[in-house]
């Protein structure tokens, strides 16, 4: 597998940008592991940009480096900010996605997530949506701790890994000016 694709820069995982650089030097400083700089970076989305739907914020984000200016976005845009940092430090990064229901019964919804390449792992499936009561992510590699599980029919992990966002999850956060009309028109795709 050519991993150079999943270091490439681009118009939503744009980790040429000088604020992403500066942000992924900052937090892989004192590390030398890449295993430790993904954690860094993953913690810092996790914990520090806030869920647009959890904390009610405007403006919709999508583009990593405006995720990392107003500090806000959907679990698809903090995946891209995530993947952003991952790769300014080096570090191969996909995104990913599940298709999960909406409140445990459909409608269904995409919701986003992170592979990371890490050299003693190989591929290792991170959620940087944030934690909150009823959700619970870690980065533990080898084992996985991801936001949510796959419980109802019709639920599923998407296969594959992408350089970059779907189309129609893009053509969402582009798309919507706030983030209840986002809530109200989730991106799907069909199995």
């Amino acid at each position: 597998m050519d991993l150079h694709t999943y270091l490439a820069a681009s118009q939503y995982i744009d980790c040429d940008e000088l604020s992403i650089q500066q942000k992924a030097r900052q937090l892989a400083e004192g590390h030398t592991e890449d295993t430790a700089i993904a954690k860094a970076c993953f913690e810092f989305v996790r914990d520090k940009i806030k869920h647009s739907w959890d904390y009610q914020l405007n403006p919709v984000t999508c583009k990593a480096s405006d995720v990392l200016k107003h500090g806000t976005g959907f679990c698809y845009a903090k995946s891209h900010l995530l993947a952003a940092l991952l790769r300014a430090n080096g570090i191969p990064a996909a995104l990913c996605y599940q298709r999960l229901t909406i409140g445990d019964q459909p409608p269904f919804c995409l919701h986003g997530l992170n592979a990371v390449y890490l050299e003693q792992y190989g591929w290792y499936r991170v959620d940087p949506r944030g934690n909150k009561e009823s959700v619970h992510a870690e980065f533990c590699p080898p084992q996985e701790k991801l936001a949510f599980s796959i419980v109802t029919k019709g639920e599923a992990d998407v296969a594959g890994i992408y350089a970059e966002p779907l189309e129609n999850v893009v053509a969402v956060l582009d798309c919507y000016d706030s983030f209840e009309e986002v809530a109200n028109n989730l991106p799907d795709i069909e199995l």
